[in-house]
C-alpha cells in the first residue's frame, strides 16, 4: 500500500487542529506552521504526479454485514493533476497571507483553517470511497465558514450565509450517494457506472449534480459567493471560491458524468448545458454594474463556471476537455485577480471602485497583473482563457454536428451565442475595472500609494506568468496534464487551428510598432504640462475625474432589464432569502395551528382521522 497518499491529507489536518489551540500571541508560529503545511503537501503532489502507475491505499474502518466503511485513496490522471495544481494554490496563498493575513485577534482559526483547507481537498481528489470524499468534502465546508469569520463581525452574515447554502447542498450530496449505493450496491467510485434510465438514477444524478454546482459557485445557488465576496478579506476568496472550490466542484461533476453515471437520459445533457449557458450570461450582466471590485470579481467568478458547466454539458472530447482546462485557466487567473484586489485594498483602505484611481503608477507590478488576468478572463488571446473557452466553443459545435443524438443538440446555436456574448461582456466588464483603479486620475487623498510586499507580489506574478504560459504554449498543459486526465489522445481533440506562436508574434509587433509610432510623436512635438482649466478656472483634481463605475449605468435603466436589476438588488432571486421568508411564513402558520385552544386541536385530529379512512377504508 502506498502510504505517501495519507501524508498530504491528514498532516495539515492534524497541524491545522492543533493550531487552534495555539495561543494568538504567537502569531509568526502559525504562519511558520501554514507555510511549512502548504510546502509539504505541494512537494508531496509533485511526487504523487510524477509517479508511474497508480498509487492505492486501503484501510477497514467499520464493518458491519453489507456495509464497508474503508478507507480508500487511489490516484487517476485527473486526480493527480488537479491534486498538483490545488497544492499549488495552497502554496501560493500561504506566501501571501504572510503579509495579508488577519492583522487582529484569530490568527490561529486563520491559519489553522488554511490548513484543514488544504488537508481536506486533497482527501477530496484522493478518496475512492464516497463516504469518506463527503467527510473530507465537509471538513472543506466549515474550513470555508471558519475563513470568513475571520474577517472580523461584518463577515459573520456572509459566513452563515455560506455554510448554510453549501450545508444544503451536501445534504443533498448524502441523499445523493444514497441513492447511488443503493442503485449500485457498492460506495467505490469506480464500481458505479449507474445507467440514467430509471427515475431513481435521475435523481441521485441531479442531487449530487446539485452538490457539485454549488460548490463551484453556479445558479441557482450561487448567491453565497459575491457575499462573501464583499465582506471576507481577498485572501480567503483567492484560495476557495476563486481556485479550491472551483477545482473541487467541478472534479465532482466530471467525476458524476463520466464514472458515477452513465449518462443515458438525454434532458440531462440539456439540463447542463441550460445551467451552463445561464450561469454565462446573468452571473456577467450583474458583474457589469457593481462597484466594489471584490464583488464585481466574485460575479465574474460565477460566470466562469458557467463555461466549464457548458463545455461538460456536450459530451464531447473537445468541449469536456475544455471545460476541465478552464478549470484550471479559471483558478489561476480568477486567483491572480483576487490577490491582485487585495494588494489594492492593503494599499489604498478600500475596495470600492469610486474611491479608487491612478494607481498604474503607483502600483506597476499590481497592474500588470491585475490587466492580464482580466484579459485572461476575457479571452483575449493569446492569453490561456481564450484557448479552454475556445475549445468550449468548439465543443458546442461539435454537440450540434451530433444532431438530434442529444437533448439540446438543436439548440446549440444558442449555447454558443450566449458563450460567447459573455466573453466580450467580460470584456468590457474589465474595462470599467482597470480604468476605475488603475488608469484613471488619482483622487487628492490617494496621492501616498506604495506598492504592496514582495511577499504579496510573487504569488501574483507566478500566476500571471502561468496566464501568459498556459495561453502561448497551450499544448503543453493539454498534453502534459488535460488530455491524461480524460484518457484523451492527444492531438485528437481540437479541430480547429490556432498558431498561438505565430499570432504572439504578431501581437507583439503591432503592439512594438504602436509603440514607436506613439514615442516619436512624443518626441517630435514640445508639449507643456498645465493644470486642468475651465473659462480660466483651474479646476480642482477630484472635480475632473470621470468615474469609470457608471460606464454601465445605462444599462441598468434600459426597459426590460430595470426591473430585473431592481428585483436582484433587492434579492427576489436569492433561494437563501426566499428560503428564509417562506419559513418564516411557515413557523407563522404553524403558530397559528398551534394555539393552545382544546377545540382546535379537536378539530385536527377529526381531519386527520376523516383522511386516514378516506385513503386506507374501502367503506368509503
Amino acid at each position: 500500500m502506498d502510504k505517501i497518499l495519507l501524508i498530504p491529507i491528514f498532516a495539515p489536518l492534524v497541524a491545522g487542529f492543533l493550531m487552534f489551540f495555539v495561543p494568538n500571541t504567537m502569531k509568526p508560529l502559525h504562519k511558520l506552521l501554514a507555510l511549512a503545511g502548504a510546502v509539504v503537501s505541494f512537494l508531496l503532489a509533485i511526487r504523487i504526479f510524477s509517479s508511474a502507475g497508480v498509487l492505492q491505499y486501503s484501510c477497514s474502518i467499520v464493518q458491519m454485514g453489507d456495509f464497508n466503511l474503508d478507507l480508500l485513496l487511489m490516484t487517476s490522471p485527473l486526480r493527480s493533476f488537479i491534486l498538483l495544481f490545488a497544492m499549488g494554490f495552497g502554496f501560493l496563498i500561504s506566501i501571501y497571507t504572510l503579509k495579508a493575513g488577519p492583522s487582529g485577534d484569530g490568527s490561529n482559526i486563520f491559519y489553522g483553517s488554511v490548513l484543514l483547507t488544504i488537508g481536506g481537498s486533497a482527501g477530496v481528489l484522493l478518496s475512492e470511497h464516497m463516504l469518506f470524499l463527503l467527510i473530507f468534502w465537509e471538513i472543506v465546508t466549515v474550513s470555508l465558514y471558519l475563513l470568513i469569520t475571520t474577517g472580523g463581525s461584518s463577515c459573520s452574515f456572509a459566513a452563515t450565509k455560506s455554510f448554510a447554502m453549501i450545508g444544503f447542498s451536501d445534504a443533498a450530496f448524502l441523499l445523493g450517494i444514497g441513492l447511488v449505493w443503493a442503485l449500485s450496491g457498492t460506495f467505490v467510485i469506480s464500481e458505479t457506472g449507474v445507467g440514467t434510465s430509471s427515475a431513481a438514477a435521475i435523481g441521485a444524478f441531479l442531487l449530487l449534480m446539485t452538490a457539485a454546482i454549488t460548490k463551484a459557485g453556479a445558479l441557482p445557488l450561487h448567491t453565497w459567493l459575491p457575499t462573501s465576496g464583499e465582506h471576507a478579506p481577498a485572501s480567503i476568496m483567492a484560495i476557495l471560491p476563486a481556485s479550491l472550490d472551483k477545482l473541487l466542484g467541478i472534479y465532482l461533476l466530471v467525476v458524476i458524468v463520466s464514472e458515477i453515471f452513465v449518462l443515458e437520459s438525454r434532458a440531462l445533457s440539456f439540463i447542463l448545458a441550460l445551467i451552463g449557458s445561464a450561469t454565462i450570461i446573468i452571473a456577467v450582466m450583474i458583474a457589469m454594474v457593481q462597484h466594489n471590485v471584490k464583488k464585481l470579481l466574485s460575479y465574474h467568478a460565477i460566470s466562469q463556471v458557467g463555461y466549464m458547466i457548458l463545455g461538460i454539458a456536450t459530451l464531447t472530447p473537445v468541449g469536456i476537455a475544455g471545460g476541465v482546462f478552464h478549470m484550471l485557466n479559471n483558478a489561476i487567473y480568477k486567483c491572480c485577480l483576487f490577490l491582485c484586489g487585495g494588494a489594492v485594498e492593503e494599499a489604498t483602505g478600500t475596495a470600492e471602485l469610486d474611491e479608487l484611481g491612478g494607481l498604474g503608477n503607483k502600483m506597476p507590478f499590481t497592474f500588470v497583473a491585475c490587466l492580464i488576468a482580466a484579459l485572461s478572463i476575457s479571452g483575449v488571446p493569446p492569453f490561456n482563457g481564450f484557448v479552454s473557452k475556445w475549445m468550449v466553443y468548439q465543443g458546442v459545435i461539435r454537440m450540434g454536428s451530433a444532431g438530434g443524438t442529444m437533448s439540446g443538440a438543436n439548440l446549440w446555436p444558442v449555447w454558443l451565442t450566449v458563450a460567447m456574448f459573455g466573453s466580450a461582456l467580460t470584456l468590457a466588464s474589465f474595462v470599467k475595472v482597470i480604468h476605475s483603479i488603475f488608469l484613471s486620475r488619482n483622487p487628492s487623498h490617494k496621492r501616498d500609494i506604495k506598492e504592496v510586499s514582495g511577499l504579496m507580489l510573487v504569488p501574483m506574478g507566478v500566476l500571471a506568468v502561468l496566464c501568459v504560459l498556459f495561453g502561448v504554449f497551450y499544448e503543453l498543459p493539454l498534453n502534459l496534464f488535460i488530455y491524461p486526465a480524460l484518457d484523451i489522445e492527444a492531438g485528437t481533440a481540437i479541430f480547429g487551428t490556432w498558431d498561438s506562436a505565430l499570432a504572439t508574434a504578431f501581437i507583439l509587433a503591432g503592439l512594438f510598432l504602436g509603440g514607436v509610432v506613439l514615442f516619436v510623436g512624443l518626441v517630435s512635438r514640445k508639449s507643456r504640462t498645465v493644470s486642468t482649466w475651465t473659462c480660466g478656472e483651474i479646476m480642482d483634481n477630484d472635480e475632473i475625474i470621470v468615474s469609470g463605475t457608471h460606464f454601465y449605468k445605462t444599462i441598468s435603466e434600459m426597459g426590460g432589464l430595470k426591473q430585473l436589476y431592481k428585483r436582484q438588488e433587492q434579492k427576489w432571486f436569492d433561494l437563501y432569502d426566499q428560503g428564509g421568508l417562506l419559513g418564516l411564513d411557515l413557523s407563522r402558520f404553524l403558530r397559528w395551528l398551534h394555539s393552545g385552544l382544546l377545540p382546535m386541536y379537536l378539530t385536527w385530529v377529526v381531519l386527520g382521522l376523516l383522511i386516514i379512512l378516506t385513503v386506507f377504508c374501502t367503506i368509503w
